[in-house]
């Protein structure tokens, strides 16, 4: 396992990214700014000029002359805009605003009439001055027509100059907020990388200590949700590699020496009818008897092995069905009457009959067959194991008794695992595989039914699982 993060290579871009930013969000605020303000504020003044003319056209149509003029007056000084209103032939009616008496707009106005009259227009706009004059205006005019008044024409002027000394100004300010701008974002940019890449670095440290064998290692997050669930996630994965490389070991450990138990029984044996019993019918016979059941015990080991390797890597499908769990039981229990008749082992079977319950059977079989064993195992001095089945509900629940000498309580999480040997069951009258359990949790699991063990030491100990009502 390698994991390699460059912490340095993340903050200068983290850094990088946020200037390039800041760059780009300060570029956008000088075209906005400075280069496109002319061109936006000559369009907004425009569209205002326009807005003013129409409402004066409404004020003219709608109000007597003394409301009109108090109108206008407020119009003009609302909008810093100079209006003039003049009889279409004759002198001036109404002069407002602030260039009033200071400026004579006498011959913008003949033009902007002109070229009214020229287009056949009712009202028209204007931009006055040279391109290049800093000094332009927006002049606007328009015919202003009544039943009850007379004839009249409004021009109204708005000067365009100001905004060049308005970009002036703001060109030195964002000179100054350009500079701050950039020193911020710097200065942000550090501290945000220094933030991420600080969890970084050291769940990269950490990994390099997991990728070196220190399984168990923990790994902290940082101060946003995806760090911590790298964390967490990296947290899970070295728990279980310690759990898997524990298996790992145990695994070959106790392999190694359940195989190496019959195979040396089978080489010794096979070696004594070689140089002693080989010519003696009944020591061949007896040493060839126990070279067979040695032999048998490395197939079943070799069986159970393979089989609980298929259902944990999913192989194995349930094949599930509705079948009478009393008449499965019964079956299985025949073969164990041998064992009742000549050693004294007492199996008490307790189940109503027609009880259909929905799993598979053969597996349903397997788990009851290991359980049966288990139980037979530590069974204690009076031989005796009980078998419980009823039904609770939707449910029926199957349980497994010995009186044997019990399972500690902190060891009862363990006894599912393979190869797992209670500390009180270290002696065993019989010699299993060491996976029944294991095989019995993965068939359980697979029906994703409920299961567990209740032991207490000294009286016993009870397997027990669930298992569905089959539908009618």
């Amino acid at each position: 396992m390698k994991l390699k993060i460059d912490s340095n290579s993340i903050k200068f871009k983290l850094c990088l990214y946020f200037i390039l930013f800041a760059v780009l969000l300060m570029l956008v605020l000088w075209l906005l700014q400075v280069l496109f303000l002319n061109t936006f504020y000559q369009t907004m003044k425009e569209t205002k000029t326009k807005s003013v003319a129409e409402s004066i056209e409404h004020a003219y149509e709608t109000s007597d002359l003394a409301t009109f003029v108090e109108q206008v007056a407020q119009i003009s000084e609302t909008n810093d805009m100079y209006i003039y209103i003049t009889h279409v032939e004759g002198p001036p009616f109404l002069i407002c605003g602030r260039e009033s008496s200071s400026k004579d707009y006498t011959q913008e106005m003949l033009r902007v009439r002109n070229e009214m009259e020229l287009k056949h227009r009712k009202s028209i706009s204007l931009t006055l001055g040279e391109a290049g004059n800093p000094r332009r205006t927006l002049a606007c005019a328009s015919h202003l027509e009544s039943e009850d008044k007379p004839e009249m024409i409004a021009y109204i002027f708005s000067p365009l100059w100001p905004v060049t000394s308005t970009i002036e100004i703001l060109t030195n300010q964002l000179v100054y907020v350009t500079a701050i701008s950039l020193a911020l974002a710097l200065l942000l940019a550090l501290y945000l990388a220094t933030r991420i890449t600080l969890p970084i670095r050291n769940i990269t440290r950490s990994a390099g200590r997991l990728a070196q064998g220190e399984y168990g290692v923990m790994f902290k997050g940082g101060h946003y949700s995806e760090l911590n669930d790298l964390a967490d996630t990296l947290n899970r994965t070295s728990i279980e590699l310690e759990k898997s490389t524990t298996l790992q070991k145990d695994l070959i450990a106790n392999v190694s020496h359940d195989l190496r138990t019959p195979l040396t029984m089978v080489k010794s044996y096979a070696e004594m009818i070689r140089d002693l019993s080989g010519d003696n019918p009944e020591k061949r016979s007896a040493h060839l008897q126990v070279i067979i059941d040695e032999a048998d015990r490395l197939n079943q080991l070799v069986i159970d092995m393979l089989s609980l390797s298929r259902m944990q890597s999913g192989a194995i499908v349930l094949e599930k069905s509705s079948f009478d769990i009393w008449e499965a039981v019964e079956g299985i229990l025949l073969s164990y009457q041998l064992l009742i008749e000549e050693n004294g082992y007492i199996i008490n079977f307790d189940c109503p009959s027609g009880v259909m319950v929905d799993a598979d059977p053969q597996r349903m079989k397997q788990v009851f067959f290991n359980l049966i064993n288990n139980a037979l195992k530590f069974c204690g001095e009076d031989k005796t194991v009980n078998i419980l089945i009823k039904k609770k509900g939707r449910r029926v629940l199957c349980q497994i008794q010995d009186h044997g000498v019990g399972i500690p309580e902190d060891e009862l999480s363990h006894i599912w695992e393979r190869y797992y040997k209670a500390s009180s069951n270290m002696v065993r009258s019989t010699v299993g595989s060491g996976l029944g359990l294991s095989i019995v949790k993965e068939i359980l699991s697979l029906h994703n039914t409920n299961y567990g063990v209740d032991s207490v030491l000294g009286e016993g100990t009870t397997f027990w699982f669930e298992l569905d009502v089959a539908a009618k």
